[in-house]
């Protein structure tokens, strides 16, 4: 591991303090990154992680900001950039509220688009720069399969995740030539995450080929492969981790 301050890069992972976030966060601490644990409301979750981080060896601190409030994101963003830029961007952060189309309410709608589209480009627009000024970038967005196959009652969540692939698609040819890479994971069925606890083992084994759900820590690894050098000529994909549902 690097432990020369000077050349740790500094990863951002929003809504860290959810299960899928932590592995993440994890993940990125192991391999050496130097990692800001973000949660909207739950600092403590989040100092709790970064001390665990530190505890292990690795490098770590938490903020807490509202995604989804612009001016608090981008007060938030000034102060991390005081210390250098952010290289690494990982836009875990999301929130489902599920209803029958039917049924939605606008409030339902409103607030799914606005924590996965509205603090996706809060959070990202004002990194952009410092991280074109270095030459070296990867932004990873943490999509959904329900944005590619569409799932009954989340109509608002496949909209806000399927915003967010094409974004990722479209913000990849803008920053190509800079060297940084955008890219999305869409998660299919994760133990740990917002899946936890919905799916019963009879669905499962139904809907997911290998017949279970899959681990957090195997969509951290895709993360980790994904905003390391060794994926420097991957960019604008959407990859889906999900056990071979199609």
């Amino acid at each position: 591991m690097n432990t020369d301050p000077s050349k740790i890069k500094r990863a951002l992972v929003t809504g860290a303090s959810g299960g899928l976030g932590r592995a993440i966060a994890l993940r990125l601490a192991r391999d050496g990154l130097h990692v800001i644990v973000h949660a909207n409301r739950r600092l403590e979750a989040a100092t709790a992680l970064a001390d665990e981080i530190i505890e292990s060896g690795g490098s770590a601190q938490a903020v807490a900001f509202d995604l989804t409030d612009r001016e608090a994101t981008h007060a938030a963003c000034a102060r991390l950039l005081d210390a250098g830029p952010v290289q690494v961007l990982v836009n875990n952060a999301g929130t489902h509220d599920d209803a029958a189309f039917p049924a939605l309410r606008e409030p339902q709608w409103r607030g799914v688009i606005d924590v996965s589209v509205n603090g996706f480009f809060n959070v990202t627009q004002p990194l952009t720069m410092p991280m074109i000024r270095t030459r070296w970038g990867r932004i990873v967005n943490i999509s959904s399969v329900a944005a590619l196959t569409g799932n009954r009652g989340q109509v608002n969540y496949a909209a806000a995740k399927g915003a967010l692939n094409s974004a990722t698609k479209a913000l990849s040819l803008e920053l190509a030539s800079r060297g940084i890479t955008v890219n999305a994971v869409a998660p299919g069925i994760i133990e740990s995450g917002m899946a936890q606890g919905t799916f019963d083992r009879a669905t499962i084994e139904r809907l997911v080929p290998m017949k279970r759900a899959g681990r957090a820590d195997e969509v951290a690894a895709l993360v980790a492969f994904l905003v390391s050098d060794a994926a420097g000529y991957i960019s604008g994909q959407v990859i889906s981790i999900n056990g071979g549902m199609v």
